[in-house]
């Protein structure tokens, strides 16, 4: 039976973007995937705790050399390294915020970074890779090629470095200049906006379009 991690991260509740793209692509992949299950996690309301010394000591010492602090935050990653593992897709809403990817993002990667659990500590080798990881992100405003914030989106340059450890291979959807709508000074560029949302919102209804459905 297929399973989907359906991953949000956005802070901005009905206001998000992201989360509009996450929940569009999420009722394709039920339709596609009749008798399909879906996890949801829901990183921007109930975000996980950051490393702190506790948890990245954990990484370094001994299960059974763990303190009780140590031990809590190792069973957290390993619940979140078995939700990947029993996942033939992983969706993440990925907002951009201040040029980077949300702390909340951050902390899921850094937890899902365990040797022994998410990769090989001999081989280094990722112990996650052989899944669809379709990352569906959001930009207030434009950051492609001969823009002025050119390079500045830090997320999606990101995100593939940091997951590589595991052997997941993000492919991003982006819709972008999302903020036009709101934001008066770029108020010319809706059109543009609107252009590519669409895109977005078209790229994710033929994601799963042409797969063969189990009779």
């Amino acid at each position: 039976m297929s399973h989907l991690l359906h991953i949000d991260s956005s802070i901005r509740g009905e206001h998000s973007i992201s989360r509009r793209l996450t929940a569009r692509a999420a009722d394709a992949w039920r339709a596609a995937h009749p008798g399909g299950t879906v996890t949801h996690r829901d990183l921007g309301r109930d975000p996980l705790p950051h490393l702190d010394e506790a948890g990245g000591l954990a990484r370094i010492t001994p299960p059974d050399r763990h303190t009780a602090a140590q031990a809590a935050s190792w069973e957290l990653t390993r619940r979140l390294v078995e939700e990947v593992r029993q996942a033939d897709t992983v969706m993440l809403g990925l907002p951009l915020y201040n040029y980077g990817a949300p702390s909340s993002v951050k902390a899921w990667v850094d937890h899902l970074v365990a040797p022994g659990l998410s990769l090989d500590p001999e081989t280094g080798t990722g112990l996650l890779g052989g899944r669809e990881f379709l990352v569906l992100a959001s930009r207030g405003g434009g950051y492609g090629e001969g823009t002025p914030r050119d390079g500045w989106d830090h997320a999606e340059a990101w995100l593939p470095h940091g997951v590589s450890a595991m052997g997941l291979e993000p492919r991003f959807i982006t819709a972008e200049l999302t903020l036009a709508e709101v934001q008066p000074a770029m108020a010319e560029l809706i059109p543009l906006a609107r252009e590519s949302l669409a895109a977005a919102e078209e790229a994710i209804d033929r994601l799963w379009s042409t797969e063969s459905v189990p009779a």
